[in-house]
């Protein structure tokens, strides 16, 4: 049924499934999506060199880093609704316009507090575009096509978080230590720029969308909505620098005030005003299961990036530049398998996901042995082939994922959907590496940068392992329903009166 819908919906207002221009949309929505989620990491390698720019102290630093990921996070749902509600196609234009501006902002930036403002403005726009990514993909392909675009999208995903730091390295080479972190953020404008011009041409327009005043996109939920998700992030994002346990008390804030939401969202449905989030999208395994897999992979996996940074960097004395191509490896084996994984995805289903992580965990435990086994600087070599397999492992997780978790919903509904998706991959980002970030520093104090780089590995192999779980709890619960329609008994045949 989903499928049939989002045929409709795609031919009746721009490309869809029989037009070519889609490919060439489709193209528009991967830059801008690699540029948005590319500023999640690219800003690590430069935090020395805005330290040294801006004599920024270490709590704005913070908030350079976790305010883009935190604002971020807050829109995702809203902003998806909010495509469904108004058009996709308006939604992306006002996010990418808003965005490149607030990369000019961040690049100009005389103060931190200039810089940290900027930086939460670029995260909500980032949110604000990102759901309609998936949005369209849903709109404008179905069957085996639909796959091979969601296994694009997912190369964007795993290699624009992989390759920031060497894209970031490569940026203060050439601008010098001083003022090149500002071309970090600078980079945005001419992609910005062409990407809006070939947007208003190419991508097309949601069918279902109408005028709507502001009172019927759920207000009220999305308060709710947005004071639960920050509560829930903000001591996971705030983890090093807020000391103490009274932090952890804003978690049951968080449960309370989401407990609300669900309340609020359920005496919605039906009435006039349109639930931020149809509960009804958690009732298809796919997707919850789907939801529930990629917050505990995306703990595991965005963590490493945070640690093995530091590990480079601070440990190994690694330049910049250094430090980006020794994590380079990871981004080859993403963007080598990624478009392999949507290929493949409708042929072997959520047990190619189950492969993946399983390559992920082990590449991950190798990364953790030839750190502890390589002392010095040639550690970074020593970890170049486990960290690809990791890379590998990952092209087959994020893409299928996408594909199969969004599977079955109705294309009307693919913003808040896929804004539901990223939430989750932010809200487990941010647990992640509040929680491996911890064990690194803790055991920094005591032991050596690589034994305190094994600690942090060790969970965020955890955290994979955990996402491996669910991924074959899912395998056994569809093999089980497929055998319970097998054993059904078939319906008797309608006999004829003579």
């Amino acid at each position: 049924m989903a499928e049939s819908t989002g045929e409709r919906d795609a031919s009746s207002s721009g490309p869809g499934p029989s037009d070519p221009r889609r490919w060439r949309a489709l193209a528009v929505c991967l830059v801008a999506g690699f540029m948005t989620l590319l500023d999640v990491s690219i800003v690590n390698v430069a935090l020395p060199s805005i330290k040294a720019g801006l004599h920024t102290p270490e709590s704005d630093l913070q908030w350079v880093l976790s305010g883009y990921a935190l604002a971020f996070g807050l829109v995702l749902i809203p902003g998806g609704r909010l495509g469904d509600a108004r058009g996709r196609r308006a939604v992306f234009m006002a996010g990418l316009a808003l965005f490149t501006l607030s990369s000019a902002a961040c690049g100009a930036a005389r103060s931190s507090t200039w810089l940290v403002i900027a930086r939460l403005v670029q995260g909500a726009a980032g949110g604000l575009l990102s759901p309609q990514i998936s949005a369209l993909i849903q709109q404008m392909f179905s069957g085996r096509e639909r796959g091979r675009a969601f296994g694009m999208f997912g190369t964007v995903v795993g290699i624009s978080t992989a390759v920031g730091p060497l894209l970031g390295g490569l940026l203060i080479e050439v601008a010098g230590a001083q003022e090149g972190w500002r071309w970090v953020f600078y980079v945005n404008l001419p992609i910005g720029l062409v990407c809006l011009l070939l947007a208003r041409r190419l991508l097309p327009d949601t069918p279902s969308a109408t005028r709507v005043r502001p009172r019927d996109l759920d207000p009220v939920g999305v308060l709710l909505l947005g004071a639960g998700v920050l509560a829930l992030l903000l001591p996971f994002v705030q983890a090093q620098q807020w000391p103490g346990n009274g932090k952890w008390l804003l978690l049951p804030v968080a449960l309370a005030l989401l407990t609300v939401f669900t309340l609020w969202e359920a005496r919605c449905t039906g009435r006039r005003v349109q639930p931020v989030l149809d509960l009804a999208l958690f009732r298809l395994r796919s997707f919850w299961l789907g939801c529930l897999m990629i917050l505990l992979y995306f703990a595991g996996f965005t963590s490493i990036f945070f640690i093995t940074t530091l590990f480079f960097q601070s440990g190994l004395h690694y330049s910049a530049l250094e430090a980006g191509l020794a994590i380079t490896p990871f981004a080859v084996g993403a963007g080598a398998s990624a478009g392999i994984g949507g290929k493949l995805v409708h042929r072997f289903g959520r047990p190619l996901i189950a492969v993946g992580l399983t390559m992920v965990a082990t590449g991950l435990g190798l990364t953790a042995l030839a750190a502890h086994l390589v002392p010095g600087r040639g550690a970074g070599l020593a970890m170049a082939a486990p960290l690809l397999l990791a890379g590998l492992g990952s092209g087959l997780v994020i893409a299928p994922n996408q594909t199969l978790t969004l599977a079955e919903v109705p294309v009307p509904n693919a913003g808040s959907a896929g804004g539901s998706l990223q939430t989750s991959q932010r809200v487990g980002s941010a647990i992640g590496i509040a929680a491996v970030g911890s064990v690194f520093f803790a055991q920094l104090g005591e032991d050596s940068w690589a034994d305190a780089y094994d600690h942090g590995l060790i969970v965020s192999v955890a955290f994979v392992v955990a996402g491996l779980v669910i991924a074959l709890a899912d395998v056994v619960a569809g093999r089980r329903g497929r055998g319970h329609e097998d054993r059904a008994p078939a319906p008797e045949p309608t006999r004829r009166t003579p």
